[in-house]
């Protein structure tokens, strides 16, 4: 890792890459420079930094920054994989007396620091495990850096038994600083290389993916024939050994999980999604059933209502995760649809979640991934 700090590496951003000035990206570079020096003098107690705002104010960027500055161990994960890390670990210690006080010991020492990327909470079995691991991650001497669209006040804000969460919001605000990045200036309109990476094929048109898989093929080896995923197999309308070119039905409509959308990054550059619809549709009531078991916890959760769901919401889960994978690991995703991008999901329960997905959407069409 590099030894540029995290204001150093901010001030070479501005002066040789175009960076604009933001006074917001400041109090930020100011927080997790403290942070830094405080890890390499040795001072204790370090505190952590949670980075908050609007999607495209630089968060990641400046906490990929901090945690390729650091000479402590650390490591940097999307939430969402460190939670399934959290899932698989508590199964394995089944019987242990506080199996997430055992975690968070062997996390510390294994890691002094550890960098959230897109701190977002909306499982109850998440919510209640995070309640307390938290409080015994910060109690261990683990530092944490994240970024969130939300301030920690408003985590898993209209979730079921959200008293059972308060604590991590309490651990929360006492170690770490909380920063608001919510300068004016959306810092993924750097410049950069536009590739359209997304068709609007209204009905009885001619796909164009047909002759784009072509074009990103030529001299590989192409099979129509269906590919395993994990424990499942899934029908492709063409792959080769970079380029996998799906249906909406297939990737979003059936019950695939994180860790195949994973796989598929593992072994796919570019994957073309066709026939995506529009994804807007009423929504409808339903109920939770008392005692749901939901990951390692069991939630009394008693009779409630669930919020409102359309029927496509459980599909908008999957695109939502797909599209944060392929982020995250710089795959391409090129998309035909029905509808505008702006116009895939413009009502329903989870139309905040949406709006990061619809703005990383848009940073895709550049070749080079910008700042978050």
């Amino acid at each position: 890792m590099n030894v540029e700090s995290p204001i150093t590496a901010w001030e070479r951003a501005i002066a040789q890459h175009g960076f604009v000035q933001d006074p917001a990206q400041w109090r930020a570079v100011q927080a997790l420079q403290h942070c830094h020096e405080q890890l390499s003098q040795g001072i204790e107690p370090v505190r952590g930094v949670y980075l908050w705002g609007p999607v495209g104010r630089g968060k990641t960027w400046l906490m990929d920054q901090f945690y390729q500055s650091v000479s402590v161990p650390a490591r940097r994960q999307h939430f969402h994989h460190f939670m399934q890390w959290v899932h698989q670990r508590l199964f394995q210690l089944i019987g242990t007396q506080d199996p997430l006080k055992a975690l968070a010991q062997g996390l510390a020492q294994e890691v002094r620091v550890l960098c959230f990327d897109e701190l977002f909470v909306n499982d109850i079995g998440d919510a209640i495990i995070l309640g307390r691991l938290f409080q015994v991650m910060f109690e261990q001497g683990v530092v944490l850096v994240c970024t969130s669209n939300q301030p920690p006040e408003q985590l898993y804000g209209e979730g079921f038994n959200r008293d059972r969460f308060a604590p991590a919001i309490t651990a929360i605000v006492k170690h770490m600083a909380v920063v608001s990045v919510d300068g004016a200036q959306d810092h993924r309109l750097h410049p950069g290389i536009a590739e359209q990476r997304y068709w609007l094929t209204a009905a009885g048109q001619p796909s164009v993916m047909g002759p784009l898989f072509e074009r990103l093929t030529q001299g590989q080896v192409v099979s129509e024939q269906p590919i395993a995923v994990g424990h499942r197999v899934l029908k492709t309308l063409a792959a080769s050994d970079t380029v996998l070119w799906c249906t909406f039905h297939e990737l979003c409509e059936q019950p695939l999980a994180a860790t195949e959308f994973m796989q598929m990054c593992d072994r796919y550059s570019v994957i073309l999604l066709s026939e995506v619809p529009c994804l807007s549709a009423e929504q409808r009531e339903g109920k939770i059933a008392r005692g749901t078991e939901d990951g390692a916890v069991k939630v009394e959760a008693g009779d409630r209502e669930l919020p409102q769901l359309s029927k496509y919401d459980d599909s908008v889960r999957r695109f939502i995760a797909l599209i944060d994978e392929c982020y995250d690991r710089k795959v391409a995703v090129c998309i035909e649809a029905q509808v505008p991008m702006d116009q895939l999901y413009t009502q329903g329960y989870l139309a905040f979640a949406f709006r990061r997905t619809l703005s990383r959407l848009q940073e895709m069409q550049l070749q080079r991934f910008g700042v978050q």
